[in-house]
């Protein structure tokens, strides 16, 4: 299943909403006002232009957002941020958190990150959400202030009780990860459930994360898969996926591999490698849908394009092979390549063959046993017994029997009946190692048992 997703910032001021809803200001039944209501902004702008000028603090917020949005009146952000001003210093919140918001951007006036923070924090000390929502991302960040995540937590506690859905999430968050707070797993719950109540599609995946793993809490199969199917609903990749993942192995659900295609097909299309991965897959397979193997390639592709190491390895040997596509050996190993470096064994072993034999590529000895060898230290059994061969013989490595032993005793512990097979004729003829004639028979009768026909006649002697 994949992580928890992090923190999120988002800035947005209050203008067309300020204009279009007025509902908190309908008690203050002004003629400003009453155009705005009705959408007339040039005569809303005359009328709250002489309420403005007589020091009204909602007619100043209101003429501001007109000129803000250039709304019965040329755009003017000059004249926003002096009526801005004007209602925030009598004030009105509104006008507070637009006015931080200019001086945080440089919109429309010079930069001003100190300003920006009184006037987030004048508007949140008045209750405003968004303003106690920004003031808790700039404590969490360090952004224009000292870093400080208990006055985040303060912040956006104050927003998350006001029912701020991106202050419940990141409060989860940092509950959840013990981030400048202790950690608290409940309060993770509770927060992550109010965002997620409140249609907050990363607090829906992360609470289905929660449930599915049982991470600080019963596990809940059952509920992690609602979660997930809401935020997949709304087009949230990772629960796309994993819902996917659910359905496909029957995870605390009964196995339906139509509504595993039908997630996974979603969250391909949304970027998510694993899926595309996975997806690929089916159709190569023909795992509960038609084989396809052109679009096994197109998933595949686009997995690998984005750095997913086993879609480089799985498409490279579609090239190599042929499978449903034209042979192209260079395409296999630029493919390969790109696998390998991201430690890849299979990939790895495959281009070291490539490399050995000189199949697609220009023979390259060296290289080859360069990628045995980064193959072999991952555990790749088919590599240490390539290089075991190379350093008993010599070849383009300096002779040395005590490697050669080394890595076919590595092998013959994976069950290479193969390598089993030349250590024990080693070990019997003293060969590079202490002669040992137990052991001998011990790796012959190992490799006998896997059907190596070799091994079993030595056994006979």
């Amino acid at each position: 299943m994949l992580v928890l997703t992090s923190i999120g910032n988002t800035m947005k001021k209050y203008l067309s909403a300020g204009l279009l809803v007025v509902c908190s200001f309908s008690i203050y039944a002004s003629e400003c006002i009453s155009h705005i209501e009705q959408k007339n902004f040039k005569k809303a702008l005359d009328k709250c232009t002489q309420e403005a000028t007589k020091g009204d603090n909602k007619a100043q917020y209101y003429l501001g957002v007109m000129y803000d949005e250039g709304a019965g009146v040329e755009q003017d952000q000059l004249k926003a941020v002096y009526w801005y001003t004007k209602a925030a210093e009598q004030g009105e919140p509104n006008a507070q958190y637009n006015l931080a918001i200019m001086y945080n951007n440089g919109d429309g006036i010079e930069q001003d990150k100190q300003k920006a923070v009184y006037w987030y924090t004048t508007a949140a000390e008045q209750g405003h959400t968004k303003a106690q929502y920004q003031l808790a991302v700039m404590y969490y960040e360090g952004d224009s202030v000292k870093l400080d995540k208990q006055n985040a937590v303060y912040w956006y506690t104050r927003a998350a009780k006001q029912g701020d859905s991106r202050s419940q999430y990141n409060l989860a968050f940092m509950y959840n990860n013990g981030d400048g707070i202790k950690p608290d797993k409940q309060k993770a719950i509770y927060w992550y459930t109010l965002a997620a109540e409140n249609g907050h599609s990363k607090a829906q995946y992360n609470l289905a994360l929660m449930y599915n793993n049982g991470n600080g809490i019963e596990p809940d199969k059952q509920k992690a898969l609602y979660w997930y199917t809401i935020a997949a609903e709304q087009g949230q990749s990772s629960a796309q996926y994993n819902l996917a993942l659910m359905y496909h192995q029957g995870d605390g659900i009964k196995q339906d591999t139509p509504k595993a295609i039908y997630w996974y097909t979603r969250a391909a299309e949304e970027g998510e490698s694993d899926a595309q991965f996975n997806l690929a897959l089916m159709y190569s397979n023909g795992d509960g849908i038609e084989p396809d193997k052109q679009k096994a390639v197109y998933w595949y592709t686009k997995a690998a394009e984005q750095g997913l190491s086993r879609a480089q390895y799985n498409l490279g040997n579609m090239y190599y092979k042929g499978d449903g596509i034209e042979p192209d050996k260079q395409k296999a190993v630029y493919w390969y390549i790109k696998s390998a470096k991201q430690d890849e064994s299979n990939a790895q072993y495959n281009l070291a063959l490539m490399y050995d034999m000189g199949v697609g590529i220009e023979l390259d000895k060296q290289k080859a046993v360069y990628w045995y060898t980064k193959a072999a230290e991952q555990g790749h059994y088919g590599a240490q017994f390539s290089l075991a061969i190379k350093y008993y013989y010599g070849e383009s490595v300096e002779q040395d029997k005590i490697k050669s032993v080394y890595w076919f005793t590595k092998a013959a512990k994976q069950g290479n009946a193969e390598a089993q097979y030349n250590l024990a004729l080693m070990y019997a003829q003293g060969d590079g190692v202490e002669q040992n004639k137990f052991l001998a028979k011990e790796y012959f009768k190992q490799s006998c048992e896997q059907g190596f026909k070799k091994a079993c006649n030595k056994l006979k002697k």
